[in-house]
């Protein structure tokens, strides 16, 4: 699809209201660096229709529609033409996968897709399981059009059970700068984790290494939802801290560290290693009606990044919200919202 208005105009801001964004970024990148960066940080951007959504990943595809794939009902779809009016366009496994079943009770209780275009096809990388289970399973299913429906589930990539230090979910797809896969996955216990892929069959490669890139430092303190960009000689490593799901009750927030190898240390704009519980607060509750941001992932359209997440509207009985804003990287190489 080619844009015919300008993307402000998509994004449903005006001029003056860039002009707005802009100020507000600068006072971001200020206000990160005195340590006070949630009082800067912007409202989502204008998105209505069908937003009701966990876990969001995002692609357009070759028609130029976008989609959203989300936690439940066999990976819940929602399509835009234009990124602000969202509609339910059925699920990517609308019966689900059978052998979810042992994980989650459910064939189509599946949840936190990853999507991306590799190849030629589209990947899904996708979790089953339970709150507060370790019993978990990462499966993979592909696509040659990315649109609802036309996946074919390959069944699982990585599991984890109760012998396992670490909750093989919420699994993100990075290929590195030279060339090579990997999955990055992991909730709670331990923390962040991350595997090598082979890109013949997108499955688990024969190097078995398991690589710890982040963790709390205390055992009830949530870290969850990785997600891997390279922009500018850095990995960065974006991650969801504390509490989802509880409605206005709910102390998600976005944290990020960086390291030049994708296999790490990552470390946060301290200097502080994300394995020791570091991390850069990147999205957090603020304002009067933005709670607990948090199960993120990042779309590069065209040339901008954007930060795809869902959050709880205490104005709406705390209901759950896709949030989408540009993402940018400040001066000393961090990354802000706007």
């Amino acid at each position: 699809m080619t844009d015919i208005t300008p993307r402000e105009h998509r994004r449903g801001i005006s001029w003056v209201s860039k002009i707005t964004a802009i100020a507000a970024a600068s006072t971001l990148i200020f206000a990160t660096l005195t340590g006070t960066a949630h009082a800067a940080y912007p409202d989502p951007g204008l998105v209505r229709g069908d937003v009701f959504t966990h876990d969001p990943t995002m692609i357009r595809t070759s028609d130029g529609t976008y989609y959203t794939y989300s936690t439940h009902n066999g990976l819940e779809a929602r399509s835009s033409t234009n990124r602000i009016d969202f509609a339910a366009a059925g699920a990517a496994l609308p019966s689900g996968a059978s052998w979810a079943r042992q994980y989650s009770g459910d064939a189509r209780e599946l949840w936190a897709p990853d999507v991306s275009y590799q190849n030629g096809q589209y990947y899904m990388y996708y979790s089953a399981s339970s709150f507060g289970s370790n019993h978990s399973a990462i499966g993979l299913a592909i696509s040659s059009t990315g649109r609802p429906g036309s996946w074919r589930d390959r069944g699982r990539v990585i599991t984890s059970s109760s012998r396992d230090s670490f909750n093989a979910i919420d699994p993100q797809l990075t290929v590195d700068a030279q060339g090579r896969w990997w999955l990055a996955f992991g909730s709670w216990w331990t923390g962040i984790k991350m595997i090598r892929i082979d890109p013949a069959t997108g499955n688990r490669h024969a190097d078995r290494t398991i690589h710890s890139l982040a963790g709390r430092t205390r055992t009830d303190l949530g870290i969850e939802a990785p997600h891997i960009v390279h922009r500018g000689g850095y990995y960065y490593l974006f991650t969801s801290w504390d509490l989802c799901c509880r409605g206005t009750g709910s102390t998600y927030k976005i944290m990020v560290g960086r390291s030049a190898s994708i296999t790490g240390p990552y470390v946060d704009r301290n200097g502080v290693r994300l394995t020791s519980g570091g991390g850069t607060e990147v999205l957090a509750t603020h304002g009067g009606r933005v709670i607990g941001p948090g199960g993120q992932s990042v779309y590069r359209d065209g040339t901008q990044d954007l930060l795809v997440y869902h959050y709880y509207d205490r104005t709406d009985g705390g209901r759950h919200k896709l949030g989408i804003n540009y993402l940018g990287i400040d001066a000393a190489g961090w990354p802000y919202v706007w």
